[in-house]
C-alpha cells in the first residue's frame, strides 16, 4: 500500500481572506481551460509561451486529459463567488528514494488574476497547497521560479521557501503540432 494514498478531503475547499472575501478551490474541469490559459498568458513570460486563441490549440486539451488521468497530479483552480476562475496551480506528487523514500510536492503553473494580486489570495492558495501536500504525505514542497521574478522570490521566501538549489533546464525541440 502506498504511503501516498489519494484522498479527496481537501477538495473542494474554501479560502477566507483577512478581508472576509471567500474563494473556492476545486479540481479544474475541461471547461476551465480557456480561463486557465488566459491566466497563464497574463504576465510577461507567459505572454511569450502560451497561445491564447479560440479555439485553444489541441495540445492544451491533451495535456489536461493526461493530468486528469494521473493520480499524482492535481490541477486546481481558485474561483470567486460566481465560480469564475481567478487562479490556478498544479500540484505534482513525486515519490523518491532520496531522503529515505520521501514524497515531495512540486508546485507549478501558479497564477492569480492581476486584479486580485497583493490582496492575500496568493498566500492563502499557497498555504492551502502546502497543507494539501502534508495531507498527501509529502515531506518536502518544492517549486521553481524564473530568475527574472524578484517579487516572486520574495513572496516565496516569506512563505518559508529557501533558495537551496540551483535549477537548470534544457529546452528540447518542439514536437510536431497536434
Amino acid at each position: 500500500m502506498s504511503a501516498l494514498a489519494p484522498t479527496a478531503a481537501a477538495l473542494p475547499a474554501t479560502l477566507t481572506l483577512p478581508s472576509g472575501a471567500r474563494h473556492g478551490v476545486r479540481r479544474a474541469v475541461a471547461g476551465d481551460l480557456p480561463a486557465i490559459v488566459a491566466l497563464l498568458a497574463d504576465d510577461p513570460l507567459g505572454a511569450t509561451r502560451e497561445t491564447l486563441a479560440s479555439p485553444l490549440p489541441q495540445a492544451y486539451g491533451a495535456a489536461f486529459e493526461a493530468i486528469e488521468r494521473d493520480p499524482s497530479q492535481e490541477l486546481v483552480v481558485v474561483t470567486d463567488r460566481h465560480d469564475a476562475v481567478v487562479g490556478v496551480l498544479q500540484l505534482t506528487f513525486i515519490p523518491g528514494l532520496t531522503q529515505r523514500g520521501a514524497w515531495r510536492a512540486q508546485i507549478e503553473g501558479v497564477r492569480i488574476a492581476a486584479t486580485l494580486r497583493s490582496g492575500g489570495l496568493g498566500r492563502a492558495v499557497f498555504e492551502w497547497a502546502i497543507a494539501r501536500s502534508r495531507e498527501r504525505g509529502c515531506r518536502l514542497v518544492q517549486l521553481a521560479t524564473d530568475k527574472t521574478r524578484p517579487d516572486a522570490h520574495r513572496f516565496y521566501q516569506s512563505l518559508g521557501f529557501v533558495a537551496s538549489h540551483e535549477g537548470m533546464k534544457l529546452a528540447l525541440a518542439s514536437p510536431p503540432a497536434r
